[in-house]
């Protein structure tokens, strides 16, 4: 596994939106989300701004490279639970661009959330994937650990 040089893990700008649209499109794309089946753009449009109302619990952090490239992205927000006074994180969406990956971006931008989580004061992050995101996976055991539970879901 070859190594990047050192990464700057930030919060997303207003000035990011283009070099954040293709990683945002190639996780949709990943998860099916491509062509006809794509995310409406208004979603787009309302998760972008939502990172930058402070009203939103909703916030954004990119892997920026030394040359100024973004090479990833995570998503991540805060909400109250029923077992925890402070607000407990729960990591969204995590992207790296093909050519950046197995050199340290994903799990860069996890421990970017680590710390923004202990920042406000808090100390649980959680989050999900599909079985058969083996790479992704082989990453999460190393920075979490599996906790046995299996998501439900549908549409209301």
């Amino acid at each position: 596994m070859s190594t990047l040089p050192p990464l700057c893990i930030r919060p997303v700008r207003r000035s990011d939106r283009a070099a954040w649209q293709p990683l945002w499109d190639g996780y949709n794309a990943f998860y099916g989300r491509a062509g006809e089946t794509a995310l409406p753009a208004a979603i787009t449009e309302a998760t972008w701004s939502r990172f930058f109302d402070p009203y939103e619990p909703v916030h954004a952090l990119v892997a920026e490279a030394a040359d100024g490239a973004l090479l990833g992205l995570v998503h991540y927000l805060f909400h109250r639970s029923t077992t925890r006074i402070e607000a407990t994180c729960y990591l969204q969406d995590l992207f790296t661009a093909p050519d950046a990956r197995g050199r340290g971006v994903g799990r860069a931008l996890i421990e970017g959330v680590y710390v923004a989580v202990r920042d406000a004061g808090g100390r649980r992050v959680y989050w999900q994937t599909h079985t058969t995101n083996a790479a992704g996976r082989a990453l999460y055991e190393q920075v979490a650990r599996h906790e046995g539970f299996i998501i439900y879901g549908t549409e209301v």
